[in-house]
């Protein structure tokens, strides 16, 4: 590993609380530096899939998460690196406040444990909408609360005047970070929200690239872009290697240079994924090809897997419904005991109907929205042999959705979940595995090679 790419400069972007404008900042600068012609890898701490959608528009770029929950913290360092190959610098924008982590487990995957395993230095974002001289104070906190993280500047946002931001200056002079930004409140863009947060790239992408440009005048205007980049720049090196796909599954191409297709569910309707999951697929020896349910009636030509990811179906219900030709072809994939991965999303569209509406019907069981917020990590064990692990596999989860799954019978449960209630969760059914845990195939690759080979054999 060259020294150049362990030191790649870097930034955390962090906040005292959710809702203070991390991702406009964030995407921002990745879009600022970005048109200065600067190479920047983007990053984003936590399980969210919406917003590296925004990052890879700023960027050019596919947007990756850094999960130290999903992952375990010895994988931060090697994924960080492995997207930040050939970057001149890369932006790392935090989830929640900069301290909240999984529940009950302190800081584990937060904010600043993230930043501390990347040796980054951090620049938080307050919303001083409603503060003067207490910003010094609120900062202040944030600077020491944790000495082994180094909050190297602040960006102030909804800033109403001049006289409001002098005053601000003059209260924070005394907390000892350096103001290197300061936003208007007149000036926020508007990102659209829906029940599970930003409305995804992929359903409003005109509109997207307008917002994305806007944000990018928007802190190129009001931030110090130079010390922004020099405060980066000060990152330490790590000490790990990049992660690479084939390197972890030790893989070596086929013989005879074959490889196996794999179908990829995309477009609006199916837009939660991880970059490293094609990665793995490829490196086990698939071809990853995708298709979009929402457009195409049949699976690519020679598909003998399928791998459907997270997304909103249930707002495109009607359309998936629509594309019988396609689910038909779906539940015949399944029927021949060809491997099928299925998560949230996806668990969604192989049920018989979702609210009402005719689904696959690989799956006895029925789908509706409901009122209730399900959001977690989870910590499971496969509890029955399936295309993706052997009983017994543990793996870390998120959830994440405001669906209810009503089953029926057939299929055997996919995991077992100790947290926050124990329960079984999810079904295996022939090479059907489908459940509404999200999961990071980088923390097991071996469910890569799993699902390849039982591609070929199947």
């Amino acid at each position: 590993m060259s020294s150049s790419l362990s030191s790649v400069p870097r930034l955390v972007i962090a906040a005292p609380a959710s809702g203070s404008g991390k991702t406009t900042v964030a995407t921002g600068l990745m879009a600022a530096f970005a048109a200065r012609g600067l190479a920047v890898s983007p990053h984003k701490v936590g399980p969210d899939y919406i917003d590296p959608g925004y990052h890879a528009l700023a960027t050019g770029r596919v947007g990756r998460n850094l999960d130290a929950y999903l992952c375990g913290p010895e994988l931060v360092g090697p994924l960080f690196l492995h997207g930040a190959r050939g970057c001149d610098l890369a932006v790392v924008e935090g989830v929640m406040g900069m301290f909240d982590g999984a529940a009950g487990e302190g800081e584990l995957a937060s904010t600043a444990h993230v930043a501390k395993l990347l040796r980054a230095p951090v620049v938080l974002v307050v919303d001083a909408s409603s503060q003067s001289r207490s910003v010094a104070a609120l900062v202040h906190g944030f600077a020491s609360w944790d000495p082994e993280v180094r909050v190297g500047g602040v960006i102030l946002n909804k800033v109403a005047s001049d006289r409001h931001e002098e005053l601000l200056r003059e209260a924070l002079e005394s907390a000892g970070v350096p103001v290197l930004g300061v936003l208007r409140r007149v000036a926020q863009v508007d990102t659209p929200s829906r029940h599970l947060g930003l409305v995804p790239v992929a359903e409003r992408r005109g509109d997207a690239v307008d917002a994305v440009a806007a944000m990018a005048a928007q802190v190129a205007a009001g931030c110090d872009l130079e010390g922004l980049l020099g405060l980066a720049r000060s990152a330490g090196a790590l000490s790990c290697a990049a992660w690479d796909a084939a390197e972890v599954l030790d893989s070596s191409p086929q013989a005879d240079g074959s490889k196996v297709r794999v179908a990829v569910a995309g477009g609006a309707a199916f837009t939660f994924s991880y970059a490293e999951h094609s990665e793995l697929l490829a490196a086990a020896g698939a071809e990853a090809v995708p298709f979009d349910p929402l457009r195409d009636e049949q699976l690519p030509h020679g598909t003998r897997g399928l791998v459907i990811g997270g997304g909103f179906p249930e707002v495109y219900a009607s359309e998936l419904s629509a594309n019988e030709p396609l689910r038909k072809a779906v539940g015949a994939l399944a029927e021949s005991g060809a491997p099928v991965a299925a998560e949230c999303a996806g668990l969604l569209y192989l049920c018989r109907e979702l609210d009402g509406q005719p689904m696959c019907g690989v799956l006895d069981a029925r789908a509706r929205m409901s009122g209730r917020l399900t959001l977690g990590y989870r910590d499971a064990v496969a509890v029955s042999d399936s295309v993706l692990a052997p009983a017994g596999t543990r793996m870390q989860g998120h959830e994440f959705h405001r669906t209810v799954v009503e089953p029926g019978a057939g299929a055997a449960p996919a995991w077992g979940v100790r947290a926050p209630v124990p329960r079984v969760e999810g079904f295996v059914q022939q090479g059907v595995h489908a459940s509404y845990l999200h999961t990071h195939w980088a923390s097991e690759p071996g469910v890569a090679r799993r699902f390849v080979e039982r591609c070929r054999t199947s």
